[in-house]
């Protein structure tokens, strides 16, 4: 954990975020990381903010496996009552796979399952909130686009769930897998429009803003660095430019390997933030 704000803070990063214990396990540590303190220590003099646990990969409140279920409530709850510890202000988690059982019954148990994290945490929309992150659509996974979104907050909402405790995040990449042309200005536009109308952009708390290898429409998840991908330039300049999410939105990169040095995240944060200065293998 150490090493990642001391990599954050070499690539320039203000923001980040970090798995709080093995994100491909169901066994939770018995006891904090001994790094905790200075990981804090760290953040705070770096001034890193807002910093966000990414949950298990395991989490999958909508399918109608009852073990896993019961298991995700259990992870997502200790996840969420860990975040403090962090100085988490975010819990993000895939919002998961119906399995085959289907849309309407996916989102029920997900609003079941977001429910009983709730009752079971002690943790307060101050101390951090869930954040659902949209999914490119493969195996069932829900939250492809904005109807899928919104019929999940319009649950949430006649659930009784407080909306201070959910908020949701955009992964460009899972976006573009879905079919959203997130490479063209317009069409960004209108899937953000849509998304404020529906839901609202101060729902809207997060953006993973990743590259992808994955065709348009795929329904595949393949990150990739920015510009090395397929999404167009003009389209990601255009995302962290939009007036309808820059009020201090934070943008994270999730990555594999990370760039050996901060020079190519400059050159990329030159060519997203600078007109005429693309030179990225978008188009």
């Amino acid at each position: 954990m150490v090493k990642a704000v001391d990599r954050a803070r070499a690539i320039g990063a203000s923001a980040m975020q970090v798995f709080a214990d093995n994100p491909t396990a169901w066994r939770r540590r018995r006891a904090p990381s001994p790094q905790l303190a200075s990981f804090r220590e760290r953040t705070e003099a770096f001034d890193i903010r807002p910093v966000s646990i990414h949950a298990s990969y395991l989490v999958n409140l909508p399918g109608p496996d009852a073990l896993t279920f019961e298991r995700s409530v259990a992870m997502l709850t200790s996840e969420l009552d860990t975040a403090p510890s962090f100085g988490a202000a975010f819990v993000n988690v895939h919002i998961g796979s119906h399995r085959g059982a289907g849309a309407e019954i996916g989102i029920a148990r997900l609003v079941e399952g977001i429910g009983r994290v709730l009752d079971r945490s002690t943790v307060t929309p101050a101390e951090a909130r869930l954040v659902f992150e949209n999914s490119a659509g493969g195996g069932g996974g829900l939250g492809t686009d904005v109807d899928e979104l919104a019929a999940i907050a319009d649950a949430l909402d006649r659930d009784g769930i407080d909306r201070a405790h959910v908020a949701f995040c955009i992964d460009v990449a899972h976006a573009w897998g879905a079919g959203i042309d997130v490479g063209d200005p317009a069409e960004i536009d209108r899937f953000l429009d849509g998304f404020d109308e529906r839901i609202g952009l101060d729902r809207l708390v997060m953006v993973h803003l990743n590259d992808t290898r994955s065709e348009l429409g795929s329904r595949t998840d393949r990150h990739e660095h920015l510009g090395a991908g397929r999404i167009p330039v003009a389209g990601l300049r255009h995302i962290l430019r939009h007036p309808g999410h820059r009020r201090n939105l934070p943008h994270r990169l999730s990555i594999r390997p990370p760039p050996p040095s901060r020079r190519p995240l400059d050159h990329h944060r030159r060519a997203l933030t600078q007109p005429g200065a693309d030179g990225m293998n978008g188009r």
